[in-house]
């Protein structure tokens, strides 16, 4: 195992996703994009981290922020993080108080499927303040389509009772909506489905799934398709729910229209520094980039600010500035979008490509010319210190 002594610290802030059962998981998603993983991993049937590496990463990852962090956060995703049990996350929440420096704040942050979230589960998320990010793509018929176990049958029910304990626990949470082919033409109704559960914090997420020589699979929302969602959505957001429902993509898109810094890395100029870390101490450009090709190294053998300054790092780095430049020059809406995830950038041989135009780019460009007007509008009504749902005051003509 590497033994840290120089604390060598990286140029800028820097995340880690942390994979600490690896790929493995207790459903069977049709659309999940992480499950295939286990095929780099040959010969090996455990995918649960050790508590040595987990140590190394959690003192590694604090010791190489730049000299001035004073907030840190941990992610845990999967697979599904649950399987690998509380006690290892008791262990890391020792580990993280162990390492960290004087003054620093930690926070963690946990993704789940839900299905295995009962009582205990809420009340250790609840003591450790966790924020949760639990997935559910709209009512039981939706959800169902493509969220199943291994059997066939959908996991609607399960998730849908981990969401009622984190709820009575009063864990800090956010539902996390996958939008494909099947919800993509109900955005009011998975948005109002949403909602009635008591959800007030929502992200969406679009699909785009590679196919080897067809380009994408028939699970992938379509362009238009995803424009009209979120344009749904967000009409029914602000007839209904502002200052109550907070919805991601709205509260990310009206601070970009202010100047603030993209909160999501998916918006923002340049990507880079969020990596992610597998099981065995694999290190790889990003959760979308679990390839070979994007293998950084292993922490059992290098320092994270080198792994940051690998080549393939810093050519990663340098492909979405890259992409934007060449396919949104001219777009009105660059502000907002900065070329979406270079991920969701994939040609007609399904091949992911940063030379490519964005798979979404025109349900993209719809959604933020449509909201762009209500954007400069609530930035007038912080601008005047009055509330956002006045918004309606400062729309040129009538509504």
């Amino acid at each position: 195992m590497h033994i840290f002594t120089s604390k060598p610290t990286a140029l800028n802030p820097f995340h880690v996703l942390i994979k600490p059962i690896g790929p493995l998981c207790n459903l069977d998603c049709d659309y999940c994009f992480y499950l295939d993983k286990t095929e780099y991993f040959p010969n090996q049937n455990r995918f649960d981290m050790s508590d040595e590496l987990l140590e190394a990463h959690i003192k590694g990852y604090i010791e190489s922020q730049p000299r001035g962090t004073v907030e840190v956060t941990f992610g845990w995703q999967g697979g599904e993080p649950t399987l690998r049990g509380i006690d290892f996350y008791k262990r890391a929440i020792a580990y993280q108080q162990k390492h960290k420096r004087e003054g620093m704040n930690v926070l963690n942050t946990f993704q789940t499927n839900g299905v295995l979230i009962n009582d205990e589960w809420a009340q250790f998320l609840k003591l450790n303040r966790f924020l949760v990010g639990i997935s559910l793509d709209g009512d039981e018929e939706l959800h169902d389509r493509y969220r199943k176990h291994r059997n066939g049958k959908g996991s609607y029910q399960q998730v849908v009772r981990g969401l009622h304990c984190l709820q009575k626990y009063d864990v800090e949470y956010n539902v996390l909506t996958v939008i494909q082919a099947n919800n993509g033409n109900h955005g009011k109704r998975v948005y109002q489905h949403l909602t009635s559960l008591g959800v007030q914090f929502i992200q969406f997420i679009p699909v785009v799934e590679a196919e080897k020589d067809k380009g994408v699979t028939d699970r992938t929302v379509g362009a238009k398709q995803f424009g009209r969602f979120m344009i749904e959505v967000f009409n029914t957001w602000r007839e209904n729910d502002i200052g109550r429902v907070f919805v991601s993509h709205f509260d990310n898109a009206l601070g970009m229209s202010l100047g603030m810094p993209s909160s999501s890395c998916v918006h923002s100029p340049s990507c880079g520094n969020n990596l992610v870390i597998e099981h065995n101490g694999d290190v790889y450009s990003c959760d979308h980039f679990v390839y070979p090709q994007f293998k950084l190294g292993n922490i059992k053998r290098s320092d994270y600010p080198d792994l940051i300054e690998t080549p393939i790092q810093q050519n990663f780095s340098r492909g979405k500035p890259s992409s934007s430049a060449l396919n949104c020059g001219q777009c009105s809406q660059r502000y907002l979008c900065h070329g979406a995830c270079p991920a969701q950038r994939i040609n007609q041989k399904g091949k992911i490509s940063f030379t490519e135009k964005h798979y979404l780019c025109e349900g993209y460009f719809m959604f933020f010319s449509f909201i762009e007007p209500y954007l400069k509008a609530m930035g007038e009504c912080l601008r005047q210190q009055l509330p956002v749902i006045y918004y309606s005051h400062f729309i040129k003509g009538s509504e």
